[in-house]
């Protein structure tokens, strides 16, 4: 009985806001969370974005700047249409044969102000998203199954919203887990999906975590780095007897005997994007470090992030001023420092610790490893009729455990697998019985099926995908287990999104739509076979950079047999023309007037 009095005494104190409706809540300003945003506001819905930090972009703004992509052609839909617009930042800035549009690789490698600047505009652009920065997730309410308020505290204060669909972006899968929707922490068993890649046995192992510092070797830009808190030179001098020719030959190099990987190519104005190496006898990252994190209070996430900068940080100032460390490599290494004009408020340190790997979803579909392997007897990975996004980067884990000596050890349960381009099912970003939330943030996978979807621009991809299926739910009074996916699926098309990997019909082609509709039933499985060397890729351009996946065009100047288009006529129905001709070639299979429509 007292609690309408008590409650509107609190909303008169400015203690809590009144409810308010939206849409579509987005928790976690992610790249994932920015596509689904956008994927909703599109599809005319109003969405609060609600984002626990102040800036926006998850790791792509705060270090992680040295894009994780195989080819050009696996980027699509949101994340190229933002790829575009960094490109054009760099162009309008520079001029068109600058060398900053040469090294921001057509907007895929940029400054993490940049990236931060374009998302900004991009969510602007958009009247009907409201951003809420600073803000952390309160209490989670469900009734018959369905999120039907959620609170966020901001600097005190709580405001409550009454969203119809919501969508947890988090790297963490924070608001999915407060809505009580089951999950997994660690890493599953050989026994638990008969993968390759997992342990024997299950364990509570975490994909290590490290920060992606930016560095400058400019020094007119270039700020020292600094003493971090916490310092302990004891817990560096077991380093020195690895720095050394054929060992450690640099603290700053790429890919490998070197303390740090300073990416390359570097991103524009000479800034490098600092990563752990890849199995290196001197490492970034802290396996073991992380265990508490995904579940963790506040506090505790603090202390976690406290002692990887200072490690991380620590390492660099270490190799740059301590009298034992050779004094050649000592002074290589002061070349380098943080750039003095990124990450400005924190003291030119990113934002946010690489989390690369939380909680995960246990959904409507768990992603596995077998989900990014060949097709039987197929140049193609397995088909996905159900396909939401797309990847084409491969299983990469940096470690998961540390055996001996914390320098001369190695990590445990790394591994980078080279796959073909595969198809990320809709039920992976599908709870199972919750009936409006989507979770591409976490998504429903195993260890090792995750280590193929934590790159950002596939959690943008999905993050999109969940944005325009929240718009299908609430269109058609649906939960989002019955949601119609050929819908989602279309409008994906429409917007540039690609569902299946093709190397030559490309977002903007007069036939991409028709393409995509036509992979999605399979189309162009079968067309070539499994290649000796599983997941073969194109041409090297530099670094982990690729061409195009060979045996993945539809070739549309090829001259098509009747086998082939009876059995595309059979597949495609009304969509294609009504006869076979002699000569007729792959691109004219498609009915005109249909597209026109």
């Amino acid at each position: 009985m007292l609690m309408r009095p008590i409650l509107s005494l609190l909303i008169a104190s400015n203690l809590i806001y009144a409810r308010e409706k939206v849409d579509v809540l987005v928790f976690g300003g992610t790249p994932c969370g920015i596509g689904a945003a956008i994927g909703a506001a599109r599809e005319g819905k109003s969405v609060v974005l609600v984002e626990p930090t102040g800036h926006l972009g998850g790791m792509v703004t705060s270090g992680l700047c040295h894009t994780d992509f195989r080819t050009y052609e696996g980027i699509t839909g949101f994340y190229l249409t933002f790829t575009r617009a960094v490109e054009d930042y760099y162009r309008e800035t520079y001029g068109p044969d600058s060398l900053q549009v040469k090294q921001c690789w057509r907007g895929l490698q940029a400054e993490p102000r940049v990236n931060e600047l374009i998302f900004e505009r991009m969510l602007a652009s958009h009247a009907r998203i409201q951003i809420i920065k600073n803000a952390r997730l309160g209490t989670v309410t469900l009734d018959e199954n369905r999120i039907v308020e959620l609170g966020i505290v901001m600097s005190g204060k709580a405001r409550t919203w009454e969203p119809q669909v919501v969508i947890d972006a988090s790297y963490e899968g924070d608001l999915m887990a407060g809505a009580g929707v089951p999950f997994h922490v660690g890493r599953e068993g050989k026994d638990k999906y008969n993968e390759g890649l997992a342990p024997e046995k299950e364990d509570s192992q975490l994909q290590a975590y490290n920060f992606r510092f930016i560095a400058t070797d400019d020094p007119t830009n270039r700020v020292a780095i600094q003493k971090p808190a916490g310092y302990r030179r004891e817990d560096f001098v077991e380093a020195l007897p690895f720095l050394k020719p054929g060992i450690i030959d640099k603290v700053f190099g790429y890919p490998g005997k070197c303390i740090v990987k300073a990416q390359l190519p570097p991103l524009p104005n000479r800034k490098y994007d600092l990563n752990d190496v890849s199995r290196g006898i001197i490492r970034m990252s802290m396996p073991g470090e992380n265990l508490a994190w995904p579940a963790g209070t506040e506090k505790e996430r603090a202390d976690i992030f406290t002692r990887h900068l200072s490690y991380g940080a620590g390492i660099l100032y270490f190799m740059q001023n301590d009298d034992a460390v050779p004094e050649a490599m000592r002074e290589a290494a002061r070349e380098f420092g943080w750039c003095k004009d990124e990450f400005v408020d924190n003291q030119h340190l990113p934002w946010q610790l690489y989390v690369r790997e939380a909680r995960r979803m246990i959904g409507m579909r768990v992603f596995t490893e077998h989900d990014s392997e060949h097709a039987p007897g197929d140049a193609r990975a397995v088909l996905h009729r159900d396909s939401i996004a797309i990847g084409d980067y491969g299983n990469n884990c940096h470690g998961t455990a540390h055996e001996g000596p914390r320098y001369g050890g190695r990590h445990t349960g790394e591994f980078y697998k080279t796959v073909p381009p595969y198809q990320i099912p809709y039920g992976t970003i599908v709870p199972a019985k919750v009936k409006n939330l989507l979770v591409p943030g976490a998504p429903s996978s195993s260890h090792v099926g995750f280590c193929a979807l934590r790159l950002e621009p596939i959690w943008a991809a999905m993050g999109e995908a969940a944005g325009i299926a929240a718009a299908a739910v609430i269109e058609d009074h649906v939960s989002v287990q019955d949601v119609a996916v050929h819908k989602v699926q279309t409008r994906l098309h429409h917007h540039g999104a690609a569902t299946a990997y093709v190397s030559d019909i490309l977002p903007g082609h007069p036939i991409f739509e028709e393409v995509q509709a036509l992979a999605l039933i399979g189309g162009l499985h079968g067309l070539h076979p499994k290649p000796e060397k599983p997941g073969q890729r194109g041409n090297n351009i530099e670094g982990q950079y690729y061409e195009a996946f060979p045996w993945h065009a539809f070739q549309p100047e090829l001259p098509l047999d009747e086998s082939l288009f009876l059995r595309w006529k059979a597949l495609m129905k009304s969509h294609v023309v009504d006869s076979y001709r002699t000569g007729m070639k792959r691109g004219e299979i498609f009915n005109a007037a249909n597209r026109q429509k």
